[in-house]
């Protein structure tokens, strides 16, 4: 004998799929709140709010069920995605290269001990920022719009924006932002993008008077720059 479910179960799926979309914008615009937060205020006051901030990450892949792959942290696509994004980085960085050499800003040295260390660390650092505009941000806007250009831009806006005001970083991260969001639609793979990011970093730092650049400085920090 057939049995008829009651409406209210057989809408409740329907339901919850069309919060779902609303849900994620929330939590996206949810966490990118608390990292500019952080940026103006909690890393003052609350030095290590972000190990919450990390676990709440955690939590959200968990409860999304992405994978490492979904997340580009494994070795998938890794050689379409250099492939794609280290040529064109090269090629910029290259012409910046000569500029820095040719007006003295720059000189060939052996690199030392130090030198590769802090390349290390730093690129550890431009790692967990992709990590957070791709893995993250990227992958939460992707399931929310089928646009992977406008999905693009706005991580490039948002990336850009985290740097106010500091206005030579701004404007690097968000060009550089939308080329690695881009790279990340098509290929999902973020160890050449930190790469990337790492040396345009440097170079940006050692291209750039310091008068300006305020040692890469955002947040309030820019501003308290040079004070004693």
């Amino acid at each position: 004998m057939a049995t008829v479910a009651p409406a209210t179960e057989s809408l409740a799926p329907v339901s919850a799929r069309k919060l779902q979309p609303w849900l994620t914008a929330a939590e996206v615009l949810l966490f990118y709140a608390c990292i500019l937060t952080d940026i103006w205020r909690w890393q003052y006051s609350h030095p290590f709010v972000w190990v919450v901030f990390l676990a709440a990450l955690l939590a959200s892949h968990w409860v999304h069920g992405d994978s490492l792959r979904d997340l580009g942290l494994t070795g998938f696509q890794l050689r379409a995605s250099a492939e794609t994004i280290l040529p064109v980085m090269t090629a910029l960085y290259a012409a910046a290269l000569i500029i820095g050499l040719v007006s003295g800003c720059l000189e060939w040295v052996l690199p030392t001990r130090a030198a590769v260390v802090y390349f290390l660390a730093y690129g550890s650092w431009c790692l967990a920022q992709q990590y957070l505009a791709q893995s993250y941000f990227h992958h939460r806007l992707m399931s929310l719009s089928r646009n992977r250009h406008l999905s693009s831009l706005l991580v490039a806006v948002m990336f850009g924006s985290a740097h106010i005001p500091n206005p030579i970083l701004m404007a690097a991260t968000t060009i550089g932002g939308f080329i690695f969001a881009e790279t990340f639609a098509r290929y999902r793979n973020i160890w050449p993008l930190a790469l990337a990011q790492a040396v345009g970093g440097l170079l940006v730092a050692a291209l750039t008077p310091a008068a300006l650049i305020h040692n890469m400085r955002v947040g309030p920090g820019y501003f308290f720059w040079g004070l004693r």
